[in-house]
C-alpha cells in the first residue's frame, strides 16, 4: 500500500489523476506484467513454491547500464525487473523537470503524508518537487530489490527505521528455508538460521477461479460475491483517498481486514466443483470487479457502511 500511495502522490504532483475505482484498474487473473521481457503468468495462487517463485520473479534485482524500451509483449527490449521500470520513470521525471519548470504544480491538498498513513515499513510523504519524486522512486524500487549490492532495503537510510531485508530476499529466505545472516550479501545467499517451511499448510485453490465457477445461490457464491463487493468498497475508499480526501486512507485499513476475514471463510469451503474437490482444491476469492460492484460500493459508502460490518463483528 505504501508504494501505491507514493505513486498516487507522484501522479497528483504533476497534475495527473489516480483512477482506482474502475474495472479497468483490476486485472483479469492470470495476468502478465505489461512490457515485461518474460511473460510469466501472475495468478491468484495459494502459498506454495509456485507463489514464492512468482514473487521472486517480480522482485528480482537486475541493474543494467542501458534502460530497455517499452516493448509490446515478449519483446527483447522489455523490462526484466521492477527496478528497471522505475529507473525509466526516474529518467523521464528528470527530463520533464528540465523542460518544464512548473511540472510539479498539482494540488498540495491531494498529497498523502504520514498523518494519514497507517504504521508500516517505510513512510508516506508528500511529493512536491523533483527531489521528493526521486526519493519516492528510490524507496519503491529498493524496498523490493534492496540497496545496490545489499540484501537490505533503504528504510534505515531514508527514515532512520530498523534495517529490514528487502522483499526479494525475504522471498529467497522462504524459498531456501534459511534466513540471511548479518554479513550475507546477494551473492552469498542466506547462510543464517534454518527457516523450516510447511509447504502443505495452506489451503490449495484454483489459480484461475472465477465467480461464475460457483453455483448461483450457493453459500460459496454468496461469499465470493460479498468479497468482491467489499473489495469494490476498498477501491472506492482508495480512489477517494488519492483524489482529495486523504483521511479516507485510514478508513480503508479496517476494510482490508474485513477482506482478510471474508477470504478465510471462502478458503474453509471445498470447491463446489466435484472434479476440483477430488484434486483437493478449495473455494477462494476471485478479485473480480464490474461497474455493478462499484455502484453497490458507492451506495454502501454513502450510507455510511465504511468498515461498519467488520467493526460490528468485532464488537
Amino acid at each position: 500500500m505504501l508504494h501505491m500511495t507514493l505513486v498516487a502522490n507522484m501522479l497528483n504532483a504533476v497534475g495527473g489523476k489516480p483512477v482506482v475505482a474502475d474495472p479497468r484498474f483490476v486485472t483479469d487473473y492470470p495476468a502478465k506484467l505489461p512490457y515485461a521481457k518474460e511473460q510469466v503468468p501472475i495468478a491468484l495462487r495459494n502459498f506454495g513454491p509456485e507463489a514464492i517463485r512468482t514473487g521472486l520473479w517480480i522482485e528480482r534485482p537486475e541493474r543494467i547500464d542501458e534502460l530497455p524500451g517499452a516493448g509490446e509483449g515478449p519483446d527483447p527490449r522489455g523490462w526484466t525487473s521492477i527496478g528497471q521500470f522505475y529507473a525509466t520513470i526516474r529518467e523521464g521525471m528528470i527530463r520533464l523537470a528540465e523542460r518544464h519548470p512548473d511540472l510539479f504544480s498539482g494540488k498540495l491538498e491531494y498529497q498523502i503524508g504520514p498523518e494519514d498513513f497507517y504504521n508500516s515499513g517505510g513512510m508516506a510523504f508528500p511529493v512536491t518537487d523533483l527531489p521528493s519524486a526521486l526519493k519516492a522512486i528510490e524507496l519503491i524500487a529498493e524496498q523490493g530489490e534492496g540497496l545496490p549490492g545489499s540484501i537490505y532495503n533503504p528504510d534505515r537510510r531514508l527514515f532512520g527505521q530498523a534495517r529490514e531485508v528487502a522483499h526479494y530476499f525475504r522471498f529467497m529466505e522462504i524459498h531456501q528455508e534459511r534466513r540471511y545472516g548479518p554479513l550475507d550479501t546477494p551473492a552469498s545467499g542466506p547462510t543464517g538460521p534454518a527457516l523450516p517451511v510447511d509447504w502443505t499448510a495452506a489451503y490449495r485453490i484454483d489459480p484461475e477461479a472465477k465467480v461464475a465457477d460457483y453455483p448461483p445461490g450457493s453459500e460459496v457464491r454468496t461469499a465470493a460475491d460479498r468479497f468482491n463487493r467489499v473489495y469494490a468498497r476498498l477501491l472506492r475508499l482508495l480512489d477517494r483517498s488519492f483524489n482529495g480526501e486523504p483521511e479516507q486512507l485510514r478508513a480503508a485499513v479496517p476494510v482490508m481486514l474485513e477482506l482478510r476475514d471474508l477470504a478465510r471463510q471462502l478458503y474453509a469451503n471445498p470447491h463446489p466443483d466435484p472434479h476440483k474437490v477430488a484434486h483437493g482444491l478449495h473455494a477462494s476469492p476471485t478479485f473480480e470487479i464490474t461497474h455493478l460492484e462499484l455502484a453497490h460500493a458507492k451506495a454502501d459508502l454513502e450510507a455510511g457502511a465504511g468498515s461498519a460490518p467488520l467493526l460490528a463483528e468485532l464488537a
